[in-house]
């Protein structure tokens, strides 16, 4: 009996280990966020669940929003989260001059390009980030991670945060588009997305000119804490291609993407002028897709990866103005590309023709 049990215990480990990856059970990976998700971003992680494009990787996903950027390196940190999706200043900024590099790292490089912007009305005087002098600009509280590239922006055409400037909270979307309406604040700093649903819902914006450097310097990434990097870097690999290859599907078919998107968050629906509304929604996602899939050249970007360069050109510029106490900041330890090979390991063109197969 001892030895049939042993025979039996030696079978399942072996057929546990061959098992396809679709019936293995599928691991929890919760995601904390900055900012609620809207369609752009929230429609890539629709359509690839709808596609099973998670659920073919064994990931099973779980979306938390946390006060501000602030707030998600400590989870990540106490690995209260498996990635967080914070803003690159959150972590450049905590790290401690002459000390050990925090144990975290971004693995997935999910926004290319800055997407953030300061706006003001188009049909106001503001037209450069130094006619903002004596001005208000709204952000969605003081806790956002936005916070110290502004001020750096700021201190570049020699204006002095909170003494030329004014920076000041006044929520989310809605809540800030008002602020705005009403002269409370002359300017939003805000992601692409936000601004382009301002100007959906009624009010002209002017896009305020970014120097090189900050201009394409990358935004939110996937940040995981070193033991998952070092523990479970097979997890990392498996996220990281189903949402490359979301990215992808989103890009091929913005329609479905934006319907995915409503079909999951139905109270983002709008209520009214239900055709002119997909159309302006489909546009910001195509928007957002070329600027994250796409060079400024209009050549494919690949899925994922990092440029260094970029990142330490930009550390170099926060240091000047005052942002970081120090430009010796450990950019390859805070930022990898060590799985983007992985990530990029699936048939683009199959996945493209399923894309745009969809109604």
């Amino acid at each position: 009996m001892t030895d049939l049990l042993r025979r039996l215990a030696a079978f399942a480990l072996v057929y546990a280990f061959t098992l396809p990856a679709s019936a293995q059970a599928p691991d929890r990976v919760v995601i904390g966020l900055a900012i609620p998700l809207t369609v752009t971003d929230g429609g890539i992680y629709a359509i690839g669940e709808e596609l099973g494009l998670f659920r073919a990787e064994r990931i099973e996903l779980q979306h938390v929003v946390l006060a501000g950027a602030g707030a998600i390196l400590p989870q990540v940190l106490q690995r209260q989260v498996t990635f967080g999706f914070p803003l690159t200043e959150t972590l450049l900024s905590a790290h401690q001059p002459g000390q050990a590099a925090l144990p975290v790292s971004y693995v997935y490089n999910a926004g290319p390009t800055n997407t953030l912007e300061i706006a003001v009305r188009a049909d106001g005087p503001i037209r450069t980030l130094a006619d903002l002098r004596g001005k208000g600009i709204g952000v969605g509280a003081l806790t956002w991670g936005t916070i110290p590239q502004t001020r750096a922006l700021l201190r570049s055409v020699g204006l002095e945060p909170g003494r030329d400037v004014q920076i000041v909270a006044v929520g989310v979307l809605g809540a800030g588009f008002h602020a705005l309406r009403e002269d409370r604040v002359q300017a939003l700093n805000f992601n692409s997305t936000w601004i382009d649903l301002l100007e959906l819902s009624g009010t002209p914006a002017r896009r305020l000119e970014f120097p090189p450097v900050f201009r394409r310097m990358v935004t939110n990434g996937f940040l995981a804490h070193r033991s998952t990097i070092e523990g479970n870097p097979d997890l990392i690999e498996r996220f990281g291609r189903a949402y490359a290859q979301s990215v992808a599907a989103c890009d091929a078919n913005p329609r479905a993407c934006v319907e995915a998107f409503w079909r999951r968050t139905p109270q983002a629906r709008p209520t009214e002028n239900a055709e002119q509304a997909l159309a302006d929604n489909i546009r910001i996602t195509q928007s957002a897709s070329q600027r994250t899939t796409r060079d400024e050249a209009g050549q494919p970007r690949v899925s994922g990866q990092y440029d260094l360069g970029i990142i330490r050109d930009y550390i170099v510029e926060m240091n000047r103005f005052r942002e970081f106490p120090s430009a010796d900041i450990p950019v390859d330890s805070y930022f990898t590309n060590r799985f983007v090979e992985g990530f990029n390991r699936f048939d683009r063109a199959a996945l493209v023709a399923r894309a745009r197969a969809l109604p």
